[in-house]
């Protein structure tokens, strides 16, 4: 498995049997042309879904598209239709290419969805905005429901073995910056973990690694350093 990062929160997964690409909007994207590509849109906020995703139509055997409900059928060409799925949270649907793929969604803590994708054998969650949402400054009853609703959400996916994951580690939450991806890999864990919406921040991860907290996974987290880095997992 490949995995490039493309930029934020977008990355494309390489496996012998098809690619995924999640949460592009902008950046250099490697040729994909000799597999089926499946382009993922977890929601509507433009540092995640930009209708450019459109334009890559032709640039794969064969292309299709799962896209958060919350971005706006209409945002979509009308002779694409067909190749796109919308998914709300919490919904499960098969895609066969083939290979076969099988997604299912949570209900991402800000707007839209979550996904966890499983192909050959493997296992791929990406969160899109499903995180410990937790903000200095803001009243302690709204930063607790955002963490009971953040582990609620982790506890649907808790047992299921995932090989490979990108969660948010945003460092403009200050000190909470590690809360998701800490809580994530105590309930559900990965093999590797790859930060994402880290902002330009590439140090992000190193200061996890140096957290306390961190000392039972640390050795899975990925360490990002440019766009455009390909890891082979």
């Amino acid at each position: 498995m490949k995995i490039t990062y493309i930029h934020h929160s977008s990355f494309l997964v390489e496996m012998d049997q098809a690619a995924f690409l999640f949460d592009y909007f902008e950046g250099q994207l490697p040729e994909i042309l000799d597999k089926p590509l499946v382009i993922f849109s977890s929601h509507r906020h433009g540092d995640h879904f930009s209708p450019v995703i459109f334009e890559l139509a032709d640039q794969a055997e064969q292309v299709v598209y799962v896209l958060s409900d919350d971005i706006w059928r209409k945002r979509a060409p009308q002779e694409l239709r067909r190749r796109i799925l919308f998914m709300g949270p919490d919904e499960e649907a098969s895609i066969n290419l083939p290979p076969a793929i099988h997604v299912r969604t949570m209900k991402s803590t800000d707007e839209g969805v979550a996904f966890l994708v499983e192909c050959g054998g493997k296992r791929i969650y990406h969160a899109g905005d499903l995180n410990d949402w937790v903000w200095s400054g803001e009243p302690e009853a709204d930063n607790l429901r955002m963490s009971e609703n953040y582990n609620r959400e982790l506890e649907k996916m808790k047992g299921n073995h995932v090989d490979v994951a990108f969660v948010p580690l945003d460092p403009r939450q200050e000190g909470d910056f590690y809360r998701g991806m800490d809580g994530f890999m105590r309930t559900v864990g990965a093999d590797v973990v790859f930060p994402m919406h880290f902002w330009g921040d590439f140090t992000v991860a190193d200061k996890l690694k140096q957290l306390e907290c961190s000392a039972d996974y640390r050795g899975r987290v990925m360490e990002i350093h440019r766009c455009g880095e390909e890891f082979v997992i």
